[in-house]
């Protein structure tokens, strides 16, 4: 009777055979920002801040759109936290490379370090030298460079008084130095040839035989004065 009544245990599923759920896991609220940041960073940098939505960056996120709200206000305060990241990295990166003693060393380093930077963070250099449709607080990738402009303005006014030039025109010629080497590399962001060291070298070449050969009172040969 007893044998009738048995069940087949290997036709009853043990636990082992259920299937398991994959558990999701949890974002601390530092980590889903984190997260918002790079998305957000991947596609302003493709697309522009117009041709981002918030709708992607949540989909992206495997969020809803008030997860991103509630974490930057929207899109503007997104695109904003994205842009002061990206100036306060490249100014730490440049300011930090100058290290050198010499002055020559010293514009190898700064046009090294924007380069190392493009070469780095390409979409945050993307979204740098697009105009803002939006203020910022930190401003504008032409402060960035008037910024980092500063940082060797002491450098080139040392070296002119050393040479009898006049010490406050260090300013005028930072910026030369300094814009010549930013519009390089937005030229270099996309062809990427020469190679990294060879730009580098050819910006410093100019920069410097340049600075070598100043005249210590510049003179117009053409006909306009004024």
């Amino acid at each position: 009777m007893m044998d009738a009544v048995a069940t087949d245990s290997s036709s009853t599923p043990s636990n082992e055979d259920k299937p398991r759920r994959t558990r999701r896991t949890r974002m601390t609220g530092a980590q889903r920002r984190q997260q918002l940041l790079e998305i957000g960073r991947t596609l302003f940098a493709a697309r522009g801040f117009e041709g981002t939505s918030v709708e992607e960056i949540a989909a992206k996120a495997g969020v809803s759109k008030p997860v991103v709200y509630e974490h930057f206000g929207g899109k503007e305060g997104l695109y904003a936290v994205v842009v002061d990241r990206e100036m306060r990295r490249l100014l730490d990166m440049v300011t930090s490379s100058l290290t050198a003693g010499h002055p020559r060393e010293l514009c190898e380093q700064a046009a090294f370090a924007l380069l190392d930077y493009i070469e780095e963070y390409t979409d945050g250099f993307r979204i740098l030298v697009r105009d803002s449709p939006i203020p910022q607080s930190t401003g504008t990738f032409a402060s960035l460079i008037s910024d980092i402009a500063t940082q060797v303005e002491d450098i080139l006014g040392r070296e002119f008084k050393s040479r009898g030039f006049d010490p406050k025109l260090a300013p005028l010629y930072a910026q030369a130095l300094v814009g010549m080497v930013a519009l390089t590399g937005q030229w270099w962001l996309d062809v990427r040839r020469p190679k990294k060291a060879e730009v580098a070298a050819h910006l410093v070449n100019l920069a410097w035989h340049g600075l070598d050969g100043l005249e210590a009172k510049p003179h117009l040969i053409g006909r306009r004065k004024n």
